[in-house]
């Protein structure tokens, strides 16, 4: 991605590419936007070397994080959770039980690592299968675009 196209991004998903950056590091691969369960949808999910589920919401101001009413539920589909938010963000208002990432859009670093809760095995499977169906659905579309329609 060329360095203007950032330009074109919102801050949540700069923090977002700064996050998938930093999971990558980590060997884990990620996926952004994916719904793990009806009425959820993460910013950020990331899939680890030994099946590890972590999930990163992605807040870019105290509006953005206090207008979030459903990131308690997202714990329950992960085995770790993490809020990602940039240098300036007023910390203090995050929870101290979760994971806490600053970044940009060029990268990130762990500050709290979040509690480990670990998924049930089926739980887990579903997950891991859904971040490779999404993952390879984009990628399709990619290099089909005609190919989405039947997904609507």
């Amino acid at each position: 991605m060329p360095h203007d196209d950032l330009q074109n991004f919102q801050p949540g998903q700069l923090l977002a590419r700064g996050a998938a950056r930093l999971l990558t590091s980590y060997g884990f691969v990620s996926v952004e936007e994916l719904i793990p369960s009806r009425g959820l949808r993460v910013d950020l999910m990331g899939l680890g070397p030994k099946g590890e589920v972590w999930i990163i919401e992605c807040k870019s101001s105290r509006a953005d994080y206090q207008s979030d009413h459903k990131w308690q539920g997202y714990l329950d589909w992960c085995d770790r959770f993490f809020w990602a938010v940039d240098a300036h963000f007023p910390t203090d208002l995050l929870p101290d039980e979760t994971g806490l990432i600053i970044g940009d859009a060029y990268g990130a670093e762990i500050i709290r690592m979040g509690p480990e809760d670990k998924l049930p095995a089926p739980r887990r499977k579903s997950m891991v299968q859904k971040v490779a169906m999404t993952a390879a659905r984009r990628l399709q579309v990619l290099r089909d675009p005609e190919a989405g329609a039947d997904w609507g």
